[in-house]
């Protein structure tokens, strides 16, 4: 009986890692990303290098970082290594790369 209980509480814990997991994900809507891409495209910016940063979605980058403002957007851009990044600004991680 106790293995039973602790095979369904070790399930129950790596079901339950599984959603926090997930509620870490960005969904960024189809409509708010075009406004994304049309905002950076007016408004370039010089591409940085982060020697050292892997970058991915979830990454978080250096405070040192600067990010620019989208209108009516709730995320920050900036662009490296030429790719315009998408950055949560309460976390500076990034939610969306965009090629």
């Amino acid at each position: 009986m106790r293995v039973h209980l602790s095979a369904a509480a070790a399930g129950f814990l790596l079901l339950a890692g599984m959603g926090a997991a997930a509620a870490d994900t960005v969904v960024i809507q189809p409509e708010q990303e075009t406004v994304i891409k049309e905002y950076v495209k007016k408004q370039p910016l010089a591409s940085v290098k982060l020697p050292g940063v892997e970058l991915n979605v979830g990454t978080a980058l250096p405070n040192t970082v600067e990010l620019h403002e989208v209108p009516n957007v709730k995320y920050r851009y900036t662009v490296i290594d030429n790719r315009t990044v998408i950055v949560d600004p309460g976390t500076h991680k990034v939610v969306k790369i965009i090629e």
